[in-house]
């Protein structure tokens, strides 16, 4: 299984990363969405679905979602002079916040109070769009920040959230296995520990100072960006966390076959859904 995974992320690594820097912004904005989409397919079980028909109109309708966020904030309009984001825009952040500050409770709280969203697919397809529509939003806000200026400064940014989510993904992951004893949420996620969330922000911070030290920066900003990484692998673990939930409610063991040795996409980001609306809205309010 590690060394499927480890192939699995040296083949898609070099992909993503050329994707995130060299696609034009609207082709990139399509490729998010494609992903949004294959998400969406995978999420129909999770929902109950066993037709086709049924997961591909869920797809329909998140694809339309998607659509008319693009249509309401054109890209090159998202931000106003590099600093100031949409009103409209920041709203979507504020609402997906919101949803995964309800997430965080439903997760904490599992298996009470899953009677009543497991038994209504329109309440599951509603936690769908929610965890899936923002975080198409919140890659291009990231994306699109000084877009005329500077190409490659959303792009970086981008690779600063990957760094966090995959460092602590990574550290979690080692860590958890080598010392790993007292478990983090077993009713939700049973191979998840402590130590191994622990280790898995400390080794992300770890990565994001190494970061910072090749590029200079000044004391200040280590600090705001240290605290925002601490913030978004705490984060990133409520999202892998939130999909357990439901995959464990639905008796699902992997979202998908698409990854080998990872499942499916929606395996695959579960973190990113979580931490890309949160990243986007620390960056258009604090900036560092």
């Amino acid at each position: 299984m590690l060394k499927q995974r480890i192939i699995t992320a040296v083949v898609l690594a070099p992909l993503a990363i050329s994707a995130i820097f060299y696609l034009p912004l609207a082709n990139f904005a399509a490729l998010i969405m494609a992903i949004m989409a294959i998400g969406a397919w995978e999420w129909g079980p999770l929902m109950g679905f066993d037709k086709n028909n049924r997961r591909m109109a869920f797809v329909i309708a998140t694809i339309a979602l998607i659509s008319l966020l693009w249509l309401k904030f054109p890209l090159e309009k998202l931000w106003h002079d590099h600093t100031i984001l949409q009103t409209g825009a920041v709203y979507v952040l504020w609402l997906a916040i919101a949803w995964w500050l309800l997430s965080a409770t439903l997760t904490f709280l599992y298996p009470r109070y899953s009677k009543f969203w497991s038994s209504h697919r329109s309440v599951r397809g509603v936690f769908g769009w929610l965890t899936l529509v923002p975080t198409w939003l919140a890659f291009m806000v990231i994306r699109s920040n000084e877009y005329q200026s500077d190409p490659y400064h959303g792009a970086q940014l981008i690779m600063f959230l990957f760094l966090m989510v995959w460092g602590a993904d990574i550290g979690a992951y080692f860590v958890g296995k080598a010392i790993g004893k007292r478990k983090l949420m077993p009713n939700v996620s049973p191979g998840k520990t402590i130590e191994g969330y622990i280790g898995g922000v400390i080794f992300s911070c770890l990565l994001v100072s190494l970061a910072g030290y090749i590029l200079g920066w000044n004391q200040q900003q280590y600090i705001l960006v240290i605290c925002v990484t601490v913030l978004i692998t705490t984060i990133s673990v409520l999202g892998d966390l939130n999909e357990s939930m439901f995959k464990r409610q639905a008796g699902i063991k992997d979202s998908g076959t698409i990854l080998p040795g990872h499942g499916g996409i929606l395996d695959r980001i579960d973190s990113l859904t979580a931490t890309a609306p949160v990243f986007a809205l620390c960056y258009a309010v604090i900036g560092w």
